[in-house]
């Protein structure tokens, strides 16, 4: 191979590499996660994961520094987003993989939701069969701005931190199924927990917005209201 192909095949996977070095590291993979949900600011997504804003505006340049992520500044607060749809794509493409080739991804969720009850996952088809013959009632558990953002049809904003105050309200004649951002989201494990303790016949939805859309299934988007 000439010198000059080596080098134009050296710097082309050089490129390639930026998005590796982006993604090595497993914090900056939650955050492509919960922005895969919308836009938030650096404040929500600290909170989220559970680091600082010093470190986690550090992640986030990372992943800025890579073009996978865009912000703008609204007042005095930094909102981050997906760069476009692809950076979504590729993380659950990601997400898929590693369900398929690590075995220690379906132990740690076994595992996990073995102690939590052995809550068990509903298949989206026949749950958007029986939401649109209104025979069980939907709750999406995640934050309102992220449920705003895009939802299941017919599905009922309840975030997991409003759901105490909510259980008065909700039907005990029907199913209840909650859902939040997918297979390692715990806020809907959470809450059929709390809704089986209230005694509700509930159960939780394995996938989340991301995935119901990968299926090519209908979402529904509201317009939000801070």
């Amino acid at each position: 191979m000439g010198q000059a192909n080596r080098q134009f095949k050296d710097a082309i996977y050089d490129q390639f590499a930026r998005i590796g070095k982006a993604l090595a590291s497993p914090k900056r993979l939650e955050l492509l996660d919960l922005l895969s949900q919308g836009s938030k600011t650096v404040e929500a997504l600290a909170e989220a994961t559970g680091m600082s804003i010093a470190n986690t505006s550090r992640h986030l340049r990372v992943l800025h520094s890579a073009r996978l992520v865009e912000n703008d500044r609204q007042g005095v607060h930094v909102y981050y987003r997906l760069a476009d749809e692809a950076v979504g794509e590729f993380f659950l493409a990601l997400r898929r993989l590693a369900e398929r080739r690590l075995t220690e991804v379906e132990c740690i969720t076994r595992d996990f939701l073995r102690d939590k009850g052995q809550l068990e996952p509903v298949d989206q088809g026949q749950l958007l069969q029986r939401v649109q013959e209104g025979s069980v009632t939907v709750l999406d558990v995640r934050p309102e701005d992220e449920y705003q953002s895009s939802h299941l049809p017919g599905a009922i904003s309840v975030p997991l931190t409003r759901l105490q105050e909510t259980l008065k309200d909700l039907p005990r004649d029907r199913e209840i199924v909650a859902y939040c951002r997918g297979p390692y989201c715990v806020l809907a494990v959470e809450a059929v927990k709390a809704l089986r303790s209230a005694g509700f016949q509930a159960m939780r939805l394995e996938e989340g917005v991301v995935d119901w859309k990968a299926h090519g299934l209908p979402v529904e988007v509201e317009e939000y209201q801070p």
